[in-house]
């Protein structure tokens, strides 16, 4: 019952991506893996056989070769405006939800015991659980109500690495600022992080890493360089949502596309770390 979780310093750090890479690289070695993420705010959903869930842990599935079934992402918030979502729980509509009622009367209570369920039930059925955070689990405001992050970490027994886009500014920062914030115990969870979109000389980096030691005890696992995939849009933060056909074609394509984004996050990480990490 192994498990690895990917946060990140901020939304469209590269969670998604990492975590698909890692589900391709893990299962390329033998291991029965599966993706989950507890819950995923995202107009971009995936129609199963009677169920609904984010297209984003379809694609990490997809690297993962794994069944795709609701327990992936069990809980799905899809935005109406006006701080109103449809929430969808295992894959069916529930109901429509102001944020305040969500977070204060729901998310910590029914919804953390949903997702727990789920994430048990891929625990007992695969060697290994990649989960996925949402947004930053640094997000002071929302911590009480968060299930997305740290609180199902520590559910799931699990290392961390925390992902930060450097393409964006301002990384190191966001990684030493993001640590800071955390509970003690939560700090503890942590066991490295991984900086994203780097366009240029890695060795430029060294002095920032080194900085970033110091400062936090804990290692860069690796840097990814700035790279462009045809694959899916997570979610309709910096895009407008668009239907993809789930046909052989376009299937054949995500796939090639994963490939490829795994050899490239292969040579760019410590794996041996992070097996390590993990066992």
């Amino acid at each position: 019952m192994k498990s690895l979780m990917i946060q990140g310093t901020s939304s469209g750090a590269g969670k998604s991506t990492l975590v698909t890479a890692l589900c391709r690289i893990f299962a390329n070695k033998g291991f029965s893996v599966a993706p989950f993420k507890s819950q995923n705010m995202s107009n971009f959903s995936y129609k199963g056989k009677g169920f609904e869930i984010s297209r984003a842990q379809v694609i990490q599935a997809m690297g993962a070769r794994c069944e795709i079934t609701p327990d992936l992402n069990p809980i799905m918030l899809k935005p109406l405006g006006n701080y109103q979502s449809h929430v969808y729980l295992h894959g069916k509509k529930f109901k429509k939800m102001h944020a305040t009622e969500y977070y204060q009367k729901f998310a910590r209570t029914d919804g953390l015991k949903i997702a727990v369920k789920s994430l048990k039930k891929l625990q007992q059925n695969h060697d290994l659980v990649i989960l996925e955070g949402a947004g930053s689990p640094a997000e002071i405001n929302l911590a009480k109500f968060d299930i997305a992050n740290m609180k199902m970490a520590e559910k799931a027994n699990s290392p961390v690495l925390l992902i930060t886009d450097i393409d964006r500014g301002g990384s190191f920062a966001s990684i030493i600022g993001t640590l800071a914030l955390l509970d003690k115990k939560y700090q503890k969870l942590v066991q490295g992080f991984v900086i994203n979109k780097f366009r240029g000389d890695t060795n430029l980096l060294k002095p920032g890493f080194r900085k970033i030691k110091e400062k936090t005890k804990k290692s860069v696992f690796g840097v990814i360089p700035m790279s462009d995939f045809d694959l899916p849009e997570e979610d309709s933060l910096n895009v407008k949502a668009k239907n993809i056909a789930w046909n052989k074609k376009n299937l054949d394509k995500i796939d090639q596309e994963i490939d490829k984004l795994s050899k490239l996050v292969y040579s760019n990480l410590n794996m041996r770390k992070i097996e390590r990490m993990i066992k």
